[in-house]
């Protein structure tokens, strides 16, 4: 399959007006960066979507729903393409990597499918940051080592790769140098960081260097760990060190023993509650995000409330349910007792429903607290707001705490007195809490 720069290359014109649209989790964003970065160093202009003369949908096909809002997208595009309002339409990323053959034969409309770029060990990524300033991701590993068999991830992805510390280091060092306030660590599985190139699960001693050269930079965030590789090391470095929030994204996708094998995760049930129970112990504070499947082929209504009840005791901050997907080449597509779609939904629903109730008295634990909050705009139709001693408050902002990762967690709704401004860090005393956002006025 053609890469994008041979895309462009060989149909796009010097100088082309080239707009993105990006679908999907945030390491397609980092694709889409990568993209457009490599576009733009071969002399073709980056512009907004309105102004575009050829447009890059970079897709996602993780699950059944991404693949159908990929296909609607591409089909919008070729529609725009009949009108004569854009010119070219190429589609990357996922769907494109895995289905490309196939695409181009039920879309003669689109002029190329150019699959996804590819992640170079020893250089820093070519990048236009679409994020804003304040923020970014750093993009350290690709693909995954774990053939869960739900994922077609390492179908798509192929062989397990890490960047080297050096050029991870050099990537933050520069974004420090811009000015940017938190980055945020991805990959499929950033807690195998390293097996690769090290031959030993490298995601600590990596933290302990970035946080040697950074001055600008106040947090890291790490979003992506698969729980079998989480080692008392990574917990110790990101418990003591101050710039590494006390937030972790560990999908654990079930609990039931039986399940948990079914799913090839590598781990059990007494692995994983004593994982979570080392976390706790080390950063009392600290905050869990986790995803959950049901519906898994062979999930019975015991293993169901195993997991109702896991989350009910462990309480975690942040929760996502997804229903069982069956992925085309994966090891649970051939399974037998496969779930109704009716029971996924309903399991997803309940579980939800439960976490709603714990979300809610978590983030009500927050009000008459001061956090630390990033300011990202300003907000003019926010939530009402409780003032402390009368002041007059004029001004409204969304920012985020430490514990809310961009785009997938909540928000905290700032009321303040005098003009705030995207990156600023301000101390916030927490007046109202929502069911997933929080709102407060500068302490």
């Amino acid at each position: 399959m053609k890469t994008t720069v041979d895309f462009q290359k060989e149909r796009l014109s010097a100088g082309q007006k080239v707009g993105v649209i990006n679908l999907g989790c945030a390491r397609n964003l980092v694709d889409a960066q990568m993209i457009l970065g490599r576009l733009k160093k071969n002399g073709h202009r980056i512009v907004d979507l309105p102004q575009a003369q050829t447009v890059i949908v970079n897709t996602c096909s993780f699950i059944e729903e991404a693949r159908k809002e990929s296909i609607d997208t591409i089909l919008d595009l070729i529609e725009l393409k009949k009108q004569g309002k854009i010119k070219k339409v190429i589609v990357a990323g996922c769907l494109a990597q895995r289905y490309g053959k196939d695409l181009a034969r039920e879309f003669p409309g689109v002029d190329a499918f150019v699959g996804t770029p590819t992640l170079n060990r020893d250089e820093m990524p070519q990048q236009l940051q679409l994020t804003p300033k304040h923020f970014a991701y750093v993009k350290i590993c690709e693909s995954c080592f774990n053939a869960c068999s739900f994922c077609a991830i390492p179908k798509i992805k192929g062989k397990f790769i890490s960047r080297t510390i050096e050029s991870v280091v050099k990537e933050v060092k520069a974004l420090d140098a811009q000015g940017v306030k938190e980055i945020n660590i991805i990959g499929q599985d950033i807690t195998a960081y390293g097996m690769d190139v090290y031959r030993e699960k490298s995601l600590a001693r990596l933290l302990k260097e970035l946080v040697k050269v950074i001055k600008n930079i106040e947090w890291i965030r790490l979003l992506y760990a698969f729980p079998s590789h989480v080692t008392d090391e990574l917990i110790e470095v990101i418990a003591k060190e101050p710039k590494i929030c006390k937030y972790i994204d560990m999908p654990l996708q079930h609990i039931s023993d039986h399940i948990l094998l079914e799913q090839n995760r590598n781990i059990t049930t007494q692995g994983t509650v004593d994982l979570i129970q080392k976390i706790r112990r080390a950063m009392p504070q600290g905050f869990v995000r986790t995803t959950f499947i049901t519906g898994l082929p062979g999930e019975t209504q015991e293993d169901f409330e195993q997991l109702r009840g896991f989350v009910k005791d462990f309480r975690f901050e942040r929760v996502g349910v997804f229903v069982y997907s069956k992925e085309e080449g994966t090891l649970a597509a051939k399974m037998k007792e496969q779930v109704p779609e009716k029971t996924k939904k309903a399991r997803l629903d309940a579980l939800m429903q439960d976490q709603q109730v714990i979300s809610a008295e978590i983030q009500q634990s927050f009000v008459g607290r001061t956090l630390k909050v990033l300011i990202e705009e300003e907000e003019k139709n926010g939530p009402p707001i409780k003032a402390f001693g009368g002041d007059s408050v004029e001004r409204t902002y969304i920012g985020r705490s430490e514990y809310d990762a961009p785009d997938v967690d909540g928000v905290v709704y700032v009321r303040s007195t005098k003009p705030l401004k995207a990156g600023d860090f301000v101390q916030v005393m927490i007046t109202d809490a929502y069911e997933y956002d929080l709102a407060g006025v500068v302490a």
